[in-house]
This record gives structure tokens, sequence and C-alpha cells, in this order.
């Protein structure tokens, strides 16, 4: 199998056999969107009419701990009965003989991602987009209310101390594939060390919320169909997840960090119109929001460096990867909300 097919359709059909509809029918695999090679690879896996989403981990990692299958498989069992939309978990392989790593089979959603493009009636209805941000907001507010104790997840991550250890722990990370002097790091990580705030109770987060890592129903009134790609799912603070989307998002006049939101920003809730929902919804201060803003920019900066450093490191020009300039902007970006110049 290349890094592009991961997937050994006879391996996988045995090992499915009759645990799932359509025996006998030949298995085919479609591989679902770029295979970039350090994303979780996502194939549609049908049977006839039967058709399933198979994920499995990525040929090259930034870090061991990434791209984790079983961790994403129990966040999706923990969440079955909740009112957090997502994908039934369908069957779970940790055999790595059948495909060389542990893969999971879910239900198919169906959505649209709305990162990308926004299609018909949103890209017209400045309603529906407002509705749209909202529903992103009220996504991660349903997550910070499950009992995520109840519900099995004890021992999923470390809670306490979980704020102090950003830093340390996205450095250490960093330092594995340092190439260059990167600027406002600094400065930013002295800035979240010294502000760090009080935990809010402990929640399960996603850990990379976006509409990146979102499916939305195709009909009006706008609202989520799923949430996805959980394996940075952990216990800590779920202010980060609501700071992550905000940091990111983007305000009539200002330049995107990465890009703006699909469809431009006209219609669009601004950051603090959000911010409210969430704080309205879940009853949690958020005060100290531009940490959490400057804290998610950072970790993703240190994430999209890694990328940044295998191409480096394949013999591309450092001027020229795809995400160096990504990186810096994100800096910048962290450094701005620190400073109160990006709100």
């Amino acid at each position: 199998m290349t890094t592009a097919q991961l997937v050994d359709v006879d391996r996988l059909d045995a090992w499915i056999g009759d645990r799932l509809p359509g025996a006998g029918t030949p298995l085919v695999a479609e591989r679902i969107g770029a295979a970039t090679g350090i994303a979780n690879a996502l194939y549609k896996v049908s049977r006839g009419d039967n058709a399933w989403v198979l994920r499995r981990p990525p040929a090259v990692k930034n870090d061991p701990s990434a791209s984790n299958i079983l961790r994403e498989w129990r966040i999706l069992t923990a969440l079955e009965g909740t009112a957090v939309p997502h994908p039934t978990p369908v069957l779970l392989c940790e055999d790595t003989i059948v495909l060389g790593a542990p893969f999971m089979l879910m239900s198919v959603v169906d959505g649209f991602t709305p990162g990308f493009v926004l299609p018909e009636p949103f890209v017209s209805s400045a309603d529906l987009r407002r509705q749209l941000a909202m529903a992103y907001v009220d996504g991660i507010a349903d997550l910070a209310s499950v009992d995520w104790q109840t519900r099995g997840l004890d021992g999923l991550g470390k809670p306490e101390g979980f704020l102090e250890r950003q830093v340390p722990r996205w450095l250490a990370q960093l330092e594995r594939y340092w190439t260059r002097d990167l600027p406002e790091l600094d400065f930013v990580c002295n800035w979240l060390t010294s502000n760090t705030p009080t935990m809010s109770a402990p929640a399960l987060i996603h850990g990379d919320y976006s509409p990146f890592n979102v499916m939305v129903a195709h009909d009006p009134p706008a609202r989520l169909a799923a949430i996805v790609d959980w394996d940075t799912g952990t216990i800590g603070d779920p202010l980060l997840d609501i700071g992550h989307l905000l940091a990111r998002w983007t305000e009539p006049g200002e330049e995107p960090l990465i890009t703006e939101q699909a469809g431009g920003v006209d219609g669009y809730p601004s950051r603090a119109d959000m911010a409210r929902r969430y704080a309205e919804r879940t009853g949690r201060d958020l005060s100290a929001l531009p940490y959490y803003q400057a804290l998610a920019l950072f970790k993703l900066a240190i994430i999209l460096e890694g990328s940044h450093a295998r191409q480096v490191h394949a013999g591309v020009d450092p001027e020229h990867t795809d995400m160096g300039l990504y990186v810096i902007n994100l800096l910048h970006g962290a450094a701005a909300f620190a400073r109160g110049a990006r709100r």
C-alpha cells in the first residue's frame, strides 16, 4: 500500500465478514479528501447500497500521541445518547495486521464541511450564515455540558494542571523539529505563562474545533450534522474550544490569519456576539478569553510548523513551504490577542 492507498480492500473485507451487511458483495474503498500524508485518512467503504466511513492514522505524525484512533473511538462511543452531534461509531479494529494500524468504521454523515465552501441557500442568506455561526458555538456549548465522568471517560486526560502544561508541552514538540527562529514566539510563551487563568471546570473538549471539523445539514435551519475529527479530544478546559473557534474568526476589515470563513465575512456575527452566546449557553466566565485565543493560535502554529519542517528537511525552499507563512501569521495573531490589539 502507498501513502495515498492505506486500505487493502481484500483484507478489510475479510475482517468485516458478516459483522456488517453486504457480505459477498464486492467491497469498494474510495479516498475522501486530499491525501496529505499527515492527517487521518478517510475512506468511504461500501458494499452495494451499504456504506460507512473508515478512519485510520496517517502515514506520518507530528507527534506519537497524534491521530489516536482508539481515543477517538472511546469519545464517539461516550457521545452516544448526548446532544452533541457526531458520527455513529460502528466497528473498531485494533489488530494492526489488517491494515497496518488500528482503524474504525463510522456511519456516513449527511452534510457538508463549511470550512471550505458554502452551498446554497447559505451562501446567499445572511440570516442563515448568522445561524450557522451560532450553531458552531452551540456545538461546543453542548459538548462542555457532557457528564464525562459518568460516560466512562475518566483517565482520558489530566485536568489538573491542564493549562500550566500547555506551553512546555508544545515547546517540547517544537524542539523535535526546530528549523528556524519564529517571530513573537518568546513573547507569546512568556505572556501565556504569566497570564494563566484559573481553569474553568473540566469538561470533554474537542481540541481542534473549527468549521473545518464540523459537518452541517444541507437544508435550513442551520444546524450541525456532526462534529468530526476527535483524535485530539481530551478532558481539559473547554474554554480552549471556544478560544480556538473565535481566534480564527475573521471580522470585516481584518486580514485572516489563515483563511476567512467560507462565504466571506458579511452576515456572520462578531467574535463578541459568539462569545456572549457561549457564555449564556454554558454559564462559564469568559473574562480571560484572550488567553485562550492566544493559546489556541500558539498551539496551532506549533502543529503547522511540523509540516513546514518536514518540507524543509525534504529539500523544499524554506520560503516556499505550504505552512511556513501561516505559522508566522498565527504567532502574530496570538501576540495581537495577548496585547489587546485583536479582540
